[in-house]
């Protein structure tokens, strides 16, 4: 894997019109994001701040509300793709359709069946959901990659925000089945170690939040990671 086409891409969940700091999946507990890099828990703010700490190409955005079902922020959504057009944004909002330019994520813990999958031929990014408890979701798209796209996330929803570090072992079993698919890991990245230690494993990226906006993860590490 080389260093340059490995993605640090950094994540923003919205919810109730707010960026959130998103912790163990339990969405129900989230609460408004506190960041060293800006003030505000306004989306468009933050992806200002995200940005400015290093241009990143990618960005993932969870509309927590679209996935419940209580609302969306497709307004909002719209406002970052248009003020920020160079910036490729991944977004998940369940089973909600949105009209924004974006790639859209499917999410394993929203798929009913491998029938209702396959007959999606649009162009997406899935995500192969974990909780604490395992697999989310279908067997059948987490058992075998000949269901796969081009991207696939492994999304340890349990470790998301807890500084715990990488599901190693759960990545290297996704990689075992691989066959064509970049992987990108979610959840549980602490530091620029960690993203080091995914490099290394060949995997295409690494989703993150926390460890950016605590100050864990500077420009100066991104700028070294990828001076390499």
């Amino acid at each position: 894997m080389q260093i340059q086409s490995f993605q640090i891409i950094p994540v923003i969940d919205l919810m109730r019109g707010q960026v959130v700091h998103a912790k163990f999946g339990q969405r129900d507990r989230y609460k408004p994001i506190k960041s060293r890099l800006c003030d505000s828990n306004n989306g468009l703010d933050v992806v200002a701040a995200l940005l400015k700490l290093y241009p990143f190409r990618t960005l993932y955005i969870a509309d927590i509300d679209a996935i419940l079902g209580t609302s969306s922020h497709d307004s909002l959504i719209e406002k970052i793709t248009q003020n920020f057009p160079n910036v490729t944004i991944w977004l998940d909002c369940g089973s909600h359709k949105s009209s924004t330019k974006t790639t859209p994520i499917l999410g394993s813990e929203s798929i009913v069946s491998l029938k209702s999958y396959l007959e999606n031929k649009n162009p997406h990014v899935l995500s192969l959901d974990f909780n604490a408890h395992g697999a989310m979701g279908i067997t059948e798209l987490h058992d075998s990659s000949n269901y796969w796209p081009d991207e696939v996330i492994c999304m340890t929803l349990n470790a998301v925000g807890s500084a715990q570090g990488v599901d190693a072992l759960r990545l290297q079993q996704l990689i075992a089945l691989n066959k064509s698919s970049k992987i990108y890991a979610a959840g549980g990245v602490r530091n620029i170690e960690d993203i080091q230690k995914l490099a290394s494993m060949r995997l295409s990226g690494a989703l993150v939040a926390s460890a950016l906006h605590n100050g864990k993860i500077t420009h100066e590490d991104i700028a070294k990671f990828y001076a390499q």
